[in-house]
């Protein structure tokens, strides 16, 4: 018998993850990552840069989870991001770059709070940004494409970063 919201008996865990996204402005994609946010138990989501849409397009995907997930806006990453590494968070960028690690091959060890950037829909990670970096995963692609929906590499990431929390 399937399972529903009132009948799954998923155990209620808090990661300590924040999601900081690089001027990701696509509604669906914003409510998506809301979505995700929740899904894995993460502590927040900070939306950095100018006109993020958190209005009627982005809850249509969202399904009310930015009731759930807490979440701010930020003009400045650069400032986000320093915050992050002088309150000793290990910050994770999620970008394919000549030095970035591919994510089945990373093994997370450290016992910092981690802080996953996640890039533009066009553009990627701020090069800036990527500096600033403890790590710098990707994804493999075995297709033609060299790049997937911010949303989808976020679950995959997510999925193996938590997956190595709960160890």
């Amino acid at each position: 018998m399937q399972l529903t919201h009132y009948t799954s008996n998923f155990k209620k865990v808090k990661h300590p993850i924040t999601l900081v996204c690089d001027n990701i402005t696509n509604a669906p994609n914003i409510g998506s990552l809301f979505r995700t946010a929740d899904a894995f138990g993460i502590e927040q989501i900070i939306f950095c840069g100018d006109n993020i849409p958190l209005g009627k397009r982005m809850t249509k995907t969202s399904r009310s989870t930015e009731k759930y997930v807490n979440y701010s806006v930020e003009a400045n990453i650069n400032e986000v991001i320093k915050n992050f590494k002088a309150t000793n968070h290990f910050i994770i960028a999620l970008e394919i770059t000549e030095s970035s690690t591919e994510l089945s091959q990373f093994t997370l060890e450290t016992n910092q709070s981690i802080v996953l950037v996640l890039g533009d829909e066009n553009f990627g990670i701020s090069e800036h940004v990527i500096k600033l970096c403890d790590a710098i995963l990707h994804i493999n692609m075995y297709g033609n494409n060299s790049s997937m929906n911010v949303v989808q590499a976020t679950s995959i990431a997510l999925y193996e970063l938590t997956k190595q929390l709960n160890l």
